[in-house]
């Protein structure tokens, strides 16, 4: 799916507003997240593999915060 940020410059509006209004709904939409996760490709089992480092850690950083 592509998703495309469109910003239309008002009568009147500088182009710094006009780029500040683009990057910041660039960021709302996760456009450039997106692009990071798919420019190459994992395996399902490097996807899983991750995404299981990722929760432990979660869980190590909570864990951390709940003794100090």
């Amino acid at each position: 799916m592509l998703k495309v940020a469109e910003v239309r410059v008002n009568d009147g509006e500088s182009i710094e507003s006009a780029l500040r209004r683009f990057k910041r709904k660039v960021q709302q939409e996760d456009i450039i997240k997106d692009i990071k996760k798919h420019t190459f490709y994992l395996k399902p089992g490097e996807k899983q593999r991750i995404k299981s480092a990722l929760a432990r850690k979660r869980n190590r950083k909570k864990i951390r915060r709940e003794y100090d």
